[in-house]
């Protein structure tokens, strides 16, 4: 199966920031696809046993395009992801890496509006917010989504936090 232009995009921009310690050039002109603005999570795993190994991402753009946010992204989920150490290069052939990219936030007001194998989630309360990809294993009912939501955003279960779905396009 060939390597998706995001994830080859993504790999570059981590094999560029562990070798020269600054951000790749967004490629000139941008390619097609990539000039769009979106969210995108880069997510990094073990080839061995698909455990995490990095994984960051926004579900706003803070980009000017989706090139750059992967660039960005996936120098944040090989760097700055505060679960785990920095990959380095020698580990870079014994991981595998996708992109998500997402659709805009939209607001929700029933938990029965989600489908944690279709929608991500986004919960937010505060200031605070806690964000959980859609389709991922071990996650499979509304109230499991909602939960992981609600404590990695550090939100009281019984606050009265606002609820935003949204889908991705998964890329390998």
């Amino acid at each position: 199966m060939d390597t998706h232009p995001y994830v080859k995009l993504a790999v570059q921009a981590i094999r560029h920031f562990l070798s020269e310690r600054k951000h790749l050039t967004c490629p000139s002109p941008v390619p097609g696809g990539m000039d769009r603005q979106s969210g995108a999570f880069v997510s990094i795993k073990k080839k061995k046993n698909l455990e995490l190994r990095g994984c960051i991402g926004t579900v706003i753009p803070n980009q000017d395009n989706l090139a750059n946010e992967i660039i960005h992204n996936a120098v944040g989920a090989a760097t700055r992801d505060p679960r785990f150490n920095a990959v380095t290069s020698d580990e870079l052939e014994s991981l595998q890496f996708s992109v998500d990219v997402l659709t805009p936030l939209e607001p929700i007001d029933d938990a029965k509006q989600l489908n944690p194998q279709r929608y991500g989630l986004s919960v937010k309360y505060k200031g605070q917010q806690g964000i959980l990809l859609p389709d991922l294993e071990g996650i499979d009912t509304v109230q499991k989504q909602i939960k992981i939501c609600l404590k990695k955003g550090n939100i009281p279960k019984n606050a009265p936090y606002e609820m935003h779905r949204f889908e991705v396009e998964r890329y390998f």
